[in-house]
C-alpha cells in the first residue's frame, strides 16, 4: 500500500505559512516548504533507521560498524535541524514529530529483524541512496524555483549522503 505523500497541515488544505520578511515570493516559499517537509520527514526517518541499526547490529566487525552507525546518526541528525530551520526561516511550520515524519518520509520502512552487520549496511545504503536521489531532484526543483539557499542546503546534504553511502558500501564491495 503506497503512502500518501501529501503534507499534513492545519486542516486548511494549504501549506501553513507564517508572515516573514524573507524576500522570496510566497508562491516559491510555499513550494519550498512542501519540498522541505518531505526531506525533513525523510531526514528524521533515516536518522532513526540508522540508530535502529546501531542498537541491533551484531557480527565480527561489531564495534567498527556500531561506531559508524552512531557517527552517521549524528550526521543525519544535523540534517534534520538544518532542514527544519530553513523551512521555518522561509515562513513554514516544521512538521518534525515522529507521526509527521512517518507521513512525510520518502523511504520504505526499515526492517526490525535485521542483525548481521552486512544486512544493516546493505539496507541502510539502500535508504541513503533513495534519499540521495530525492535530494538531487530537490536540488533541481529549488534551482528551477529560484531558491539558491534551499538549493545550497540540499547540495550540502547530498554531498554528505554520497560520503555516507561510500563509507557503508566499502564494507561489502570488492
Amino acid at each position: 500500500m503506497a503512502k500518501d505523500k501529501t503534507p499534513k497541515n492545519a486542516g486548511n488544505g494549504k501549506t501553513q505559512m507564517h508572515k516573514t520578511m524573507n524576500p522570496i515570493s510566497e508562491n516559491i516559499r510555499g513550494a519550498m516548504v512542501e519540498l522541505l517537509q518531505a526531506h525533513l520527514g525523510t531526514a528524521i526517518d533515516i536518522t532513526y533507521q540508522t540508530k535502529q541499526a546501531h542498537w541491533n547490529v551484531k557480527g565480527m566487525n561489531f564495534i567498527a560498524v556500531h561506531e559508524l552507525f552512531d557517527d552517521l546518526h549524528d550526521l543525519t541528525e544535523g540534517y534534520v535541524d538544518d532542514i527544519a530551520e530553513r523551512l521555518t526561516a522561509i515562513g513554514g511550520q516544521a512538521h518534525g514529530t515522529v507521526q509527521a515524519s512517518v507521513q512525510n518520509s520518502l523511504l520504505d520502512a526499515y526492517p526490525l529483524d535485521l542483525v548481521k552487520s552486512e544486512d544493516h549496511l546493505r539496507r541502510l545504503t539502500e535508504s541513503y541512496a533513495k534519499w540521495s536521489a530525492a535530494v538531487e531532484k530537490g536540488i533541481e526543483e529549488a534551482s528551477e524555483a529560484g531558491d539558491p539557499l534551499t538549493e545550497d542546503l540540499l547540495t550540502g546534504i547530498g554531498r554528505g549522503l554520497d560520503k555516507s553511502i561510500y563509507f557503508m558500501e566499502s564494507h561489502f564491495q570488492g
